[in-house]
């Protein structure tokens, strides 16, 4: 048989133990979810070999007390004694041996894995980082808003008066591509209205051409 490796600290022993763990498989089933899990069996199957390969015995005893029911989680190493605990509170939905249970085994699952550090395979953690959520975009300025620039343009009687009234938008406005294109369509139409001529100058003793 192999020797199991000495470690000075539990620490020590604790670190390589997890150099060689895995991750816990998702292999059941929640009916009520339709969600896979790692169950109990499936975390100490992920954990409990490098563990005990590094001298670190893990106890999981229930306790209740003034400060409730828990489960605790135990690392002792072997070789120095050295300890590490956590508590897991137990929240039983029914009041039976079978909620108890089912809450027991849930804190030890929860325990081991916060204690040995290893997460399910494909957790949500991952998942949101393999996909982070989209940025919502600020909403944009009302449509009524943006009918009444478009028809202040549309009545615009000439380039100054188009001018100040799209200076006056807010730029929230200003940067809607539809106001935008109403201004750039009613500056080609005065663009291209003819220009009126002023009437000629006559004096009071010149009869005009006939």
């Amino acid at each position: 048989m192999t020797e199991n490796p000495k470690h000075k600290s539990l620490y020590a022993a604790l670190a390589a133990a997890q150099a060689e763990m895995g991750r816990a498989l998702k292999d059941s089933t929640n009916p009520h979810f339709r969600s896979k899990y790692a169950d109990l069996a499936s975390v100490q199957d992920a954990c409990m070999p490098a563990l005990t390969k590094h001298g670190i015995a893990v106890l999981q005893p229930a306790y209740d007390d003034e400060t409730g029911r828990y489960v605790k989680t135990i690392f002792v190493h072997g070789e120095t004694g050295e300890s590490v605990e956590c508590r897991v509170p137990l929240i039983v939905s029914k009041n039976d041996m079978q909620g108890y249970g089912s809450a027991s085994t849930y804190a030890r699952r929860y325990g081991l894995m916060g204690m040995a550090g290893i997460a399910p395979d494909d957790d949500d953690g991952n998942a949101a980082a393999k996909a982070p959520p989209k940025e919502e975009k600020p909403a944009g300025p009302p449509q009524h808003a943006i009918d009444a620039a478009k028809q202040s343009l549309f009545n615009a009687a000439n380039l100054d008066a188009l001018k100040s009234i799209w200076t006056e938008l807010p730029k929230d406005i200003r940067a809607v591509r539809d106001v935008e294109n109403a201004k750039d369509a009613r500056k080609a139409e005065l663009d291209a209205a003819p220009k009126e001529q002023a009437a000629p100058d006559l004096g009071s003793d010149e009869i005009p051409y006939q």
